[in-house]
């Protein structure tokens, strides 16, 4: 059975590549009918942040990549929570070292220091010698027993090479001579990242181990500790990496009033295509399709108008209820809607319905409906005062506004029909004074509506004397 798993260190929360490589992970263990583990990597206590933790496990459940097995669903007892499982690594440290695998180190700080300031002035590169390598055994327990500080240290053929194929980047091999011992159990009696996530991949049966590119370098090293250690090797799948100046972190896209439908189906494009044109997909049709061969090997662009494209689109596909019961309460959040009537209220979010991007947007775009004073801008401006006809039009406009005594839609359009036949005018000399003399600005959703929603008070206060 396909086992795959997503390991993090709970050092911030969780961010966009982080759920992308979460994503990758379900996806191909759900495409073969797997599992899907979670494991929290905080072995090293010194990193860890409880807040990221917990966005881990509420991120994974907003986005419904549930996990088989993992914190809060163990199996027989089992953790997946790196600090309780310290006595494992130790344990197996210490096996290796019976078998000759791996071996005590008691070289200090200073010393090392010192050998990696020879190499700078050497201009070569630093790597561990191996000095503690054939240390006498017996020696090292009389250290340990007067308690000197040690480290573990696997050690490393310096023979030949090592070779491994890699699912998205083929084969990739490593001369044996350029590996450095490894550490495998710090000073302080902690395991190393690379020990701590090799055995816990052993041992939690991992079919495919999916990882950032950026470990592609340091996969030899795992492969020989899977051999040291006598487990069965996985395959591997190192997902490349996504390249932003910035990007917001998940929290606030989704404060924003972004959808997660969208932000899924956006970063399953980052890294990974389809053979289809298809560029909208359901968790079920991601399923469905996603194939490892598909993944790419160049890193991927975060492009927040892409994200906002496709955000674009989900929510053009609600219902208007839907829409109306997401959106709103971004409305209330930055305007007082108090009075205002619930017909009144939809209208307006409907307005907008085919032209925000997040929802938190409609604080910006429906701003015309609640500001006291309109500050036109130049371009305004010098459009009011181009064609001697405007200041006619909005004259006419407002005198037919004052005579009115019924609101509704049909009488807002029966008024710029008047507008029109009494001025002259069509088209942009007719609609964009009104626009822009009542709402500020020269572009905007439907004037009629627009003008419906703005109330007969509204306007004639905009037009003055």
């Amino acid at each position: 059975m396909t086992r795959t798993r997503f390991a993090m260190t709970p050092v911030h929360r969780m961010d966009i590549e982080d759920l992308r490589n979460a994503l990758f992970a379900y996806l191909i263990a759900k495409k073969e009918g797997g599992e899907f583990l979670l494991r929290i990597d905080d072995a090293n206590q010194n990193l860890y942040n409880l807040e990221a933790e917990e966005s881990i496990y509420n991120t994974l459940n907003t986005f419904g990549l549930v996990y088989d097995e993992g914190p809060k669903k163990e199996v027989e007892n089992t953790s997946y929570i790196q600090s309780e499982r310290l006595d494992i690594y130790k344990n197996y440290a210490e096996k290796l070292i019976k078998r000759g695998k791996a071996y005590y180190c008691f070289c200090t700080k200073e010393e090392l220091n010192r050998k990696r300031l020879e190499a700078s002035e050497a201009k070569t590169s630093y790597m561990y010698d191996g000095t503690c390598r054939n240390f006498p055994r017996d020696e090292a327990r009389r250290k340990i027993l007067i308690e000197e500080k040690y480290v573990i240290r696997e050690a490393f053929s310096k023979e030949g090479q090592t070779t491994f194929h890699d699912l998205v980047y083929g084969d990739v091999t490593t001369p044996n001579a350029c590996l450095e011992d490894q550490i495998l159990i710090k000073s302080d009696g902690t395991p190393t990242y690379n020990f701590a996530s090799v055995l816990d991949d052993a041992l939690f049966n991992i079919t495919h181990v999916t990882s950032s590119s950026k470990f592609l370098t340091s996969t030899p090293k795992y492969l020989l500790l899977y051999e040291a250690l006598g487990f069965p090797t996985p395959e591997f799948i190192h997902i490349p990496r996504i390249i932003a100046n910035t990007f917001d972190n998940l929290t606030d896209l989704l404060a924003q009033g972004f959808l997660k439908e969208a932000i899924l189906n956006y970063i399953a494009l980052l890294g990974w295509s389809s053979k289809s044109t298809k560029e909208f997909f359901t968790m079920e049709e991601l399923v469905r399709e996603f194939k490892i061969e598909n993944i790419n090997k160049r890193p991927s662009h975060f492009d927040i108008k892409k994200l906002e494209w496709f955000n674009r689109h989900y929510l053009k596909e609600m219902t208007d209820n839907e829409y109306v019961d997401f959106v709103r309460p971004y409305l209330e959040k930055f305007y007082n809607v108090e009075g205002k009537g619930e017909d009144w209220i939809n209208h307006l979010l409907l307005l907008y319905k085919n032209r925000l991007n997040f929802a938190s947007e409609i604080a910006l775009t429906a701003h015309m409906f609640f500001i006291s004073n309109l500050e036109l801008e130049e371009e305004c401006i010098a459009f009011l005062k181009s064609d001697v006809s405007i200041e006619n039009t909005l004259r006419i406009f407002k005198n037919e506004i004052e005579s009115t005594s019924d609101w509704n839609l049909e009488e807002v359009a029966k008024i710029l029909k008047q507008v029109e036949e009494q001025s002259g005018v069509t088209g942009n000399l007719l609609y964009m004074p009104i626009r822009i003399a009542t709402t500020g600005i020269m572009r905007g959703p439907n004037l009629l509506d627009v003008l419906y929603l703005l109330g007969k008070e509204t306007i004639l206060e905009r037009l003055g004397e």
